[in-house]
């Protein structure tokens, strides 16, 4: 049986890692990025590069029109998704083309005052950037239906991994204790975010799916036992009402939820290798894994 086709639209930080998860479950990968800095990694990384920059490509149509499945990791803006806005006519003709994967947020789920919250619950969400992704969601869904195909949407929470982590803002100075009463995030490791897009492509899942940790925590917890392990004094509580922010980091405070993963583990038979930040903090540090 012959092996299937990849194409990654926007192989950066996490989708790159899907890639190189299934470098031998396909016959092929193609991966896009918009800066020809980054050509050089992904053609390293065993990935054939292409420079896509959401405008129409008829490299990039070519690819498309001989590929089995599409991962898509490119942010929505104020004039919608890019792939479908420059590349839907190809989509919808590519005779190979059998699932698509699209990498989308738990942040469309909005604020819910910090209950439970899976894939059956009401999205209402209040962020410009969170809007256009239920939006993009909801266009890719009706792009699948009308090419006939399934279509996987993984919403991930707070990404965190090698380079970008608790231990790199200890060590850059940036590590902050904001104190919010009550406040939760669940957070995702780009390991688990490959494993479940393997597990999906492997089924050729169907649905919206939460890829996130077992354990909402209050974001000064992590930030302590970063600390706790790196051997270093934490820095001072802040009270967030009075702390300095950027409107963007804000606006993360402004929604509450936790995240369910149960139909992960159910329906993709996801076992989460960092199933909580200490889980996975320490096993960063011990496998000097972080920077």
């Amino acid at each position: 049986m012959l092996k299937p086709s990849l194409v990654v639209l926007g192989a950066g930080y996490s989708a790159l890692q899907c890639a190189k998860r299934t470098r031998d479950f396909y016959s092929r990968i193609l991966g896009t990025t918009r800066t020809a800095d980054r050509l050089d990694t992904l053609a390293s990384a065993g990935i054939h590069p292409r420079l896509f920059d959401g405008t129409p490509n008829p490299r990039i149509e070519k690819a498309i029109a001989t590929a089995n499945h599409l991962l898509v990791s490119i942010a929505p803006n104020e004039k919608g998704d890019p792939v479908l806005n420059s590349l839907k006519p190809a989509l919808v003709a590519a005779p190979e083309l059998k699932w698509v994967c699209y990498l989308s947020t738990v942040g469309v789920y909005g604020d819910h005052n910090g209950a439970w919250v899976d894939e059956t619950s009401e999205c209402r969400p209040g962020q410009p950037r969170s809007i256009q992704r239920l939006a993009a969601e909801r266009a890719w869904q009706e792009s699948a239906q009308q090419k006939g195909i399934p279509l996987a949407i993984l919403r991930l929470s707070g990404i965190y991994g090698p380079g970008r982590n608790a231990f790199v803002n200890i060590k850059n100075g940036t590590a902050r204790r904001l104190i919010k009463p009550g406040q939760v995030f669940n957070r995702i490791h780009r390991d688990d975010i490959a494993a479940a897009f393997v597990a999906a492509a492997n089924k050729e899942a169907d649905g919206i799916f939460n890829i996130t940790d077992d354990e909402p925590a209050p974001p000064q917890d992590v930030v302590a036992y970063a600390c706790e392990l790196a051997g270093v004094e934490p820095p001072p509580e802040t009270d967030f009402a009075t702390a300095e922010l950027s409107p963007m980091a804000r606006s993360f405070y402004g929604e509450n939820k936790r995240v369910s993963n149960a139909k992960s583990k159910r329906d993709l038979g996801m076992t989460y290798a960092y199933p909580d930040f200490r889980t996975a903090l320490k096993k960063m540090w011990q496998e000097e894994r972080w920077g």
